[in-house]
């Protein structure tokens, strides 16, 4: 049974499987990895390796055809129905390629996202253009394609200047219900300033209030109150209707909203004013919301970050406060976060530990102890890390790493230096030098010569603390060593006598330690730790007295 404001760490298909039950969710928003800036070419390669299939690494968004895509293939196809003649029609027109790999990841966790999804709810697949047509057919014949509500596009980046084709500016949200009876919520932007002067040219002298003349009639005739003469004007004679009845264009006429001909016969017009209009409704091109600048206090630094905006828009049109979203594929938690926002409950899922603690940092930074949330998937036990240990190293170097809120080093596989993690952190206020703390992780047997190489490293790096955390207790030799590497000492911690605060220089730590809350010593300043990018506080909606209020969260 799915938990509400859930973060779960793992396969999603597993996951999903596991702990979520028919109907218990409102809205999906799944943005799955694609690596779309490679040469469309290469997706269509024909594969016939049998490698291992290759762990899903942080920010590698790319999948490939090899015994694991073919046993998925296999038991997509093996459930029959129209998923499996869409499968089968894939492989025959693609072949076994990268392409057909994605789609066979793709179908069996599109088919669990429509189980969970209530009969009122909805589903947005964000995706790039080069897989999208694949994706719209596998979703037709898993949600039915009298089912898919728009294709939106949104513009996600400004021009750009390729001279061998037309510029690629664009990603593609496909909009599915489960049913005809789906949760939508009317949504309106701000009219542009081209639309505006376009349509709303006239000037009130008076009021300098900006409206349009609008046709009160429409074409062919009616019987009924929309047929009858007004104003001394048959329709029904010039072959029209009028668009309201009698009473409400009476109406009309008391509010100042007529504006009546100088011309004798000719037919009185709506004057629309600008100010009394909701917005633009919702179009199925999104223009205005751009992406993330660099600069931008929403940008953490995650590659494929979409902005909140986005997300919101989404979240609202499909959903209702106190319902409960779900991405399968979080990243760093934009959706959770939006969700979070908007007063909704949520569900994230990824496979990787870094993804989780930034969704963790940026909840903590956006909304502090508002907040409420369990993680599952996660060690809790030292029995729990050295399974995971033994299962996937790589998961288990970047849990631990998480577990300090450090990042993973950026070195390629087998080129670390000695060096599995790193954190950042300011001595002093802002605008002080940023320090470093080099982290290696050890999940087997560990010796001294582990304290020398991490004391090495640290010289080399110029770094003001290193860390070695171990699944293993570390031995008395291996204390003595740390120990003759002296003290890191802090200014921002200096006392009226001149004497700093001091921080081991090398640092040994244990999983078990992690796990009850032990972590580096180090100056723990106002916003000492800079290795993530802080996410702005929210702004939470909340209601009160039927209108939308903002109120910051702090």
């Amino acid at each position: 049974m799915v938990e509400d404001n859930t973060l779960y760490y793992g396969n999603n298909l597993n996951v999903l499987r596991k702990h979520f039950k028919d109907e218990a969710v409102d809205l999906v928003y799944l943005d799955p990895p694609f690596k779309s800036n490679q040469d469309y070419n290469v997706l269509f390669r024909e594969r016939n390796g049998s490698r291992a299939a290759a762990q899903v690494r942080v920010f590698e968004d790319t999948w490939h055809w090899d015994q694991s895509a073919a046993e998925a293939f296999d038991d997509v196809v093996g459930q029959g129905g129209k998923v499996s003649d869409s499968m089968q029609a894939f492989q025959k027109f693609l072949g076994p390629n990268d392409m057909l790999a994605y789609l066979a990841m793709m179908a069996p966790r599109l088919v669990e996202l429509k189980r969970v999804l209530k009969p009122t709810g909805s589903i947005y697949l964000h995706c790039d253009p080069t897989a999208s047509h694949y994706l719209k057919m596998l979703m037709d014949s898993v949600f039915e394609p009298e089912n898919f509500r728009n294709e939106i596009i949104w513009k996600r980046t400004s021009a750009r200047s390729d001279s061998h084709r037309w510029n690629h500016i664009h990603d593609t949200l496909l909009f599915y219900s489960k049913s005809a009876e789906f949760t939508w919520n009317p949504q309106h932007t701000t009219y542009d300033k081209e639309y505006v002067e376009k349509f709303y040219r006239f000037i009130e002298k008076d009021t300098d209030r900006r409206y349009m003349s609008d046709n009160l009639t429409a074409s062919e005739t009616r019987e009924g109150s929309s047929g009858e003469p007004w104003q001394g004007i048959d329709v029904r004679a010039k072959g029209l209707h009028w668009k309201y009845a009698i009473e409400t264009l009476e109406k009309l006429k008391r509010d100042g909203h007529i504006i009546f001909p100088k011309k004798r016969g000719g037919v009185p017009r709506y004057k629309r004013y600008l100010d009394e209009m909701p917005g633009l409704a919702l179009q199925s091109i999104i223009s205005d919301i751009p992406p993330l600048s660099a600069k931008s206090a929403e940008k953490l630094g995650y590659p494929t970050q979409k902005p909140e905006a986005l997300l919101e828009r989404i979240i609202k049109a499909s959903s209702n406060e106190g319902d409960t979203v779900l991405d399968p594929f979080c990243g760093c938690g934009t959706t959770i976060a939006a969700a979070q926002k908007l007063n909704r409950r949520w569900s994230g899922i990824d496979i990787t530990h870094l993804a989780i603690a930034l969704i963790k940092s940026r909840l903590n930074d956006a909304f502090g102890d508002e907040a409420k949330y369990k993680v599952i998937g996660e060690p809790e036990t030292l029995q729990d890390a050295e399974k995971l240990a033994g299962e996937d190293p790589y998961q288990f170097q970047w849990w631990v790493v998480s577990k300090v809120m450090a990042r993973p080093a950026e070195e390629k596989k087998g080129a670390d230096r000695g060096i599995d993690g790193r954190l950042y952190f300011r001595d002093g206020p802002t605008g002080t030098p940023v320090n470093e703390i080099i982290i290696s992780v050890k999940s087997g047997s560990i010796k001294p010569e582990y304290v020398r190489e991490l004391r090495g490293v640290v010289e080399r790096e110029k770094a003001s603390i290193g860390t070695l955390i171990s699944l293993r207790d570390p031995t008395q030799a291996m204390r003595s060593e740390a120990a003759t590497a002296g003290f890191y000492v802090s200014k921002a911690f200096e006392g009226e006598d001149g004497y700093g605060g001091k921080f081991p220089k090398i640092q040994l730590l244990t999983v078990e330690e992690l796990i009850v809350g032990k972590g580096i010593e180090y100056p723990r300043t106002i916003r000492g730790n800079v290795t993530y990018a802080r996410a702005p506080k929210a702004e939470k909606r909340t209601r009160k007295k039927g209108r939308d209020q903002k109120q910051l969260v702090l």
